[in-house]
């Protein structure tokens, strides 16, 4: 029992060290679970994705379950700054490497990537040559765009000239569309799509932002395109801005929305009818988009979102909505051009959509933001 509990105390004592205190593969504080295989400390999700690997992960509980000797001295061995420099030590730059808030796809990818095939340990250059090959091709099930049924469709993706290519059949010599590494953005959405490999791709087409919903039934295909994309990304980046560091280019690879979520809509007299719509919210590029469903293809607006110096606001809405809306949470959204009036369903919306909009209109605006905003108004 006086070994048992001693074991236990020097694991206590273990978690609680310098590189221990995070979980090794998410990054979430206070892990409590630790793989004795591989000599790391993970969080209780993290835990469940390694139990599904036992030839490489066998897993334990700090706190309830014994240990003995040869694994406490195994884990005084490792720890996870060691194995992070054996299973990380080739990690490509595009690699998206997820966190607590990242869907499970993205986090079950990670660790197999890591530990199962070790993609990153610098044995194999095959994995990362294959993210970066002149054409990464991958069959996929995409949403049409006019229903809801998916059907397979042939992606192409090229770093030769930076386009991701969709045919509709496996001969067809022409593809359907042509999608440009400048506009596209890809960001996994299982709830919203209804899978949990869903992932939508987002392009600029004509004056609109259009969307592709697809998936595939397995998580390293999914995953590896995704990582394809970002590879193919970068390399765009790179030759746009050759002067520019990886570490500036890498937050662009992925732009994530700041907040989505239906609101209702009136016109720009604000004696029309209320419309509920679906809005999405994205920081990187300051742009309010909305469409009438979550799955619509093609967005019906968007508004931009400057500074405050620049005459933009957001602010609560006193009143409630008489025309047609059955919501009363009000937001106006103050722009050089027009005046927005939102309605929220809950006041928590309306609290979190003026805290995303005043984020946005704090932020300073760069010379690409300046060039977007003179666009849009010329547009309208």
């Amino acid at each position: 029992m006086a070994c048992v509990e001693r074991n236990n105390k020097i694991m206590f004592d273990l978690v609680r060290q310098p590189g221990n205190t995070f979980c090794a593969d998410c990054g979430v504080p206070d892990p409590d679970w630790a793989s004795y295989t591989l000599g790391i400390f993970v969080c209780l999700n993290c835990s469940g994705i390694h139990r599904n690997l036992p030839a490489v992960s066998r897993m334990k509980s700090i706190r309830l379950d014994h240990w003995d000797d040869s694994l406490v001295e195994f884990m005084q061995e490792r720890g996870n700054t060691v194995a992070k420099a054996i299973f990380e030590k080739c990690v490509p730059a595009f690699f998206y490497q997820p966190l607590q808030k990242d869907c499970m796809v993205l986090k079950d990818q990670w660790i197999r990537a890591k530990y199962e095939r070790r993609e990153f340990t610098g044995e194999n250059e095959l994995f990362k040559q294959a993210y970066c090959s002149e054409l990464f091709e991958s069959t996929l099930w995409k949403k049409g765009k006019d229903n809801k049924q998916f059907l397979k469709r042939i992606f192409q993706l090229s770093q030769k000239d930076f386009t991701l290519r969709y045919f509709i059949k496996e001969d067809s010599k022409l593809p359907k569309v042509i999608i440009s590494m400048k506009d596209l953005n890809a960001v996994f959405q299982p709830e919203k799509i209804g899978h949990n490999h869903g992932l939508q791709i987002s392009y600029v087409h004509g004056e609109r932002t259009r969307n592709l919903f697809v998936y595939h039934e397995k998580g390293q295909v999914i995953v590896s395109l995704f990582n394809a994309i970002r590879a193919t990304r970068l390399a765009y980046l790179q030759r746009k801005h050759p002067t520019l560091r990886d570490n500036d280019l890498i937050p662009q690879l992925t732009r994530y929305c700041l907040k989505e979520g239906y609101m209702e809509k009136t016109g720009p007299t604000h004696r029309e009818p209320f419309k509920k719509r679906w809005f999405t919210l994205c920081s990187m590029n300051r742009k309010l988009l909305y469409s009438k469903n979550p799955l619509d293809a093609t967005e019906l607006g968007a508004v931009f979102i400057g500074t405050e110096s620049h005459s933009y606001s957001a602010s609560e809405s006193i009143g409630r909505s008489s025309r047609g809306g059955r919501w009363n949470c009000g937001i106006m959204l103050q722009t050089p051009d027009r005046q927005y009036v939102f309605m929220c369903e809950q006041h928590q919306e309306q609290k979190e959509w003026l805290e995303a909009f005043r984020k946005i209109i704090s932020q300073p605006m760069t010379p690409e933001d300046y060039a977007n905003e003179a666009n849009m108004r010329r547009g309208k």
